[in-house]
């Protein structure tokens, strides 16, 4: 018994340690395990409402056309090409954005099967109306993991 959670626990290391190879260079600020998780769960909760944006086309023109939320990045996009001017136009827009580290993470957050490079998290839906108390706690949920990004920024920079 003793032996299998030995394996097991070697098993998980050398999987992160995988995931942590595959990371691009650029990826930071890169959410740790806690906000990683908490990220995550506020973009189901988001794909959930109908206030998800998904895919980099899609991503690009809701920054220009304006509209406003949380980015989530893909941390391990091969080639990295494809998402390096999505900082620079959330940044030119005043929209926070992570880097998390697993695309397969990210797309099933999002209600997708195929791996997604980005995702915009809108604070309102793009369609029709939310009920008060689910636009309440998108925004309470929202405004704490923007406090965690930007305190996780500033140690950065």
């Amino acid at each position: 018994m003793g032996s299998d959670s030995v394996a097991d626990k070697s098993e998980r290391k050398e999987k992160e340690r995988k995931k942590n190879l595959a990371l691009a260079p650029i990826a930071k600020p890169l959410a740790g395990k806690k906000l990683c998780k908490k990220t995550l769960k506020f973009v189901r909760r988001a794909a959930e409402h109908k206030c998800l944006k998904r895919g980099v086309k899609e991503v690009v023109k809701s920054i220009r056309r304006g509209h406003k939320g949380l980015c989530v990045i893909a941390g391990n996009i091969s080639p990295i090409d494809v998402i390096t001017h999505v900082p620079i136009l959330c940044e030119e827009a005043d929209i926070p954005y992570i880097y998390v580290p697993s695309k397969e993470e990210l797309a099933t957050a999002g209600a997708t099967k195929r791996p997604t490079c980005c995702v915009l998290v809108l604070t309102k839906p793009s369609k029709g109306e939310l009920d008060p108390a689910g636009q309440e706690k998108i925004k309470d949920k929202y405004s704490q993991i923007v406090a965690d990004i930007s305190e996780l920024a500033s140690s950065l920079f």
